[in-house]
Order: structure tokens, then sequence, then C-alpha cells
């Protein structure tokens, strides 16, 4: 039984409000529901990332995803709360129903946690924000918000530790690896300093120092220098990469090269072999003429 009589009112037709929005993003208040407490609020997005920042959250709130892909019909949406996630609770609709997603008090854990749901069908996805009553009838400091991503498939979902489908910890095969440094996010060769294990997350975090970055999407790896008597002022480049527990990466000597997808401003490990031996494989195919893409071996 859902929480509140104003979903049963939105479902049964009540007016939607649309509201201005850039491609992206969308940042507005409650106050505008509070004229009329009918009112639903639209706000239409047509990104395949961005975020929602709701202040003030007041009845409610409905979020259409409308991203200009071939691909749309069939795609997962992961939504990742905002740190001060309080005010609302957060709901998937498909086929005239609302399934209970994000609640509004939940664990702590919750904001730190990542949801992923399929968004299959003739619809577009979309989000339904409810906000939670207030104890004492009155506006409060209260803000709730999320980040948003649509994938193409269920396999970035997955690396990112969601859902029931588990992937394959196994080393890439020489296709898959020529296709990594062609398509993945970021594309950096380093070494491992140290892993740390965290069981509540199921995920493993990776410290890794670089000597080059090839290609990056955000600024997950930051440049600075390193002031050392055998190397002084020499720049290298630090980053943190995530992976699932279960793939027991640990940390050992030598040179990788990282391969992978982010999300959420975090990078996510997907092919990383050692240099040497990417560079066999892509030396290989190059002299056959079967390299994807061109990789600078300098």
């Amino acid at each position: 039984m859902l929480p509140n009589v104003i979903i049963f009112m939105y479902m049964l037709g009540v007016p939607l409000r649309l509201c201005a929005a850039d491609l992206c993003n969308w940042t507005g208040s409650g106050f505008a529901a509070a004229v009329d407490s009918r009112i639903v609020l639209q706000v239409r997005l047509r990104c395949t990332e961005g975020s929602v920042r709701w202040v003030y959250p007041g009845q409610a709130l409905r979020v259409v995803l409308e991203p200009n892909l071939s691909t749309a019909r069939r795609t997962t949406v992961c939504i990742k709360p905002s740190p001060s996630f309080r005010g609302a609770s957060v709901f998937i609709e498909r086929s005239g129903e609302l399934e209970l997603l994000v609640t509004d008090g939940g664990r702590p854990e919750q904001q730190r946690q990542v949801f992923c749901f399929r968004a299959d069908g003739p619809h577009r996805p979309a989000l339904y924000l409810q906000s939670s009553p207030q104890k004492d009838g009155a506006w409060s400091r209260r803000m709730m918000g999320f980040r948003y991503e649509l994938l193409g498939n269920r396999s970035a979902a997955n690396n990112l530790g969601l859902g029931a489908l588990h992937t394959s910890c196994r080393p890439c095969n020489d296709t898959e690896l020529l296709m990594a440094i062609c398509n993945s996010d970021f594309v950096v060769r380093g070494s491992i300093k140290n892993v740390s294990h965290h069981s509540e997350r199921q995920t493993s975090l990776v410290e890794v120092s670089a000597a080059r970055v090839y290609r990056q999407r955000s600024g997950v790896f930051e440049q600075e220098l390193s002031d050392s008597e055998s190397s002084p002022l020499v720049p290298i480049w630090r980053g943190q990469i995530h992976t699932r527990l279960q793939c027991h990466v640990k940390a050992g000597d030598g040179e990788f090269l990282f391969t992978g997808s982010e999300h959420f401003g975090e990078a996510w490990l997907g092919c990383a072999p050692r240099y040497k031996d990417f560079l066999s494989v892509y030396q290989t195919a190059w002299a056959a003429r079967r390299n994807s893409c061109d990789f600078p071996l300098d």
C-alpha cells in the first residue's frame, strides 16, 4: 500500500504543472505545489546523465527521462541519492503503477548506494518523488536530490555491483582488451599502490599511481608533483578505481593498463592486463591489421 493519497490522485489524473529545466539538470522548489495541493510538478530531462535537486519538497514531483537514443526503449536507469537526501521517497513508474525505490529516512548507507532498474516497454522511464509529511505542519529546511545515468545495457550496472546478475571476474580475452582501449571511459598505465576492501558495499578500492593517462571522461585521475630524491618534481597521476569484492583484487608489483567505465564521478574497473602483456597483444593485432583503433606506444 503506497503511503500517501496524493499518489493515487496523480494516478487518477490530477493536474500536472510542467517545470522549466535545462537538458540535463533540474533544481526547483516545492513551494509551487503549495498553491494547489493537487498539483504534481513535472520535469522532462533529455540527457543520459544529470541531476535533480528539490528544495523544500512539497506534494509530488514527476521526472521523465527522454534521452535522444535509439536504444532508449531498452535501457537501465541508475540513480544515486545525494548525501542530503531528506524529505521525500522515490518511486519507479511503470505500466501505470508505482514501485518504491528509495525511502525517506532510510539507512545511512542508502545515501552511498546506487539503485538501478530496467526501463523496458513503450513508455519513457519516469521517477515519482513523494514528499514526506511535516510533523509540525510547517516548511522546514529539507532538500532531496539525486544524480541519474541511463545505461544502454546491464553490464555497466553489474559492474557497479548492482542487481541479481553477476559479471565474471575472469581476465579479458584479446578481443575484449582491444575493444577496451578504444571504448573505455578511462585508459591509464600505472601501478597499484594499495587495495582496500569494503564488505558492506561488496566492493574493493584500488589506489593507482599512473605514469600516463591516455584518456578519462572526467577528473577521476588528478596530476600532482612527486618530490623524491630519485626523481624530484616528476608529474604523476593518482586516482582510485572501484571493483567488485568477489574479484579478489590484490596489490602487486609491475605496471598495468587499467581500463573501465566512469559512473557518478567514480571509476569502475574493466580490463586490467599487465602492460607488457597488452603490448604483445596489441603489436600482434597491429601486424595482422586486426586492431580496432590506434593506440600510442610511447
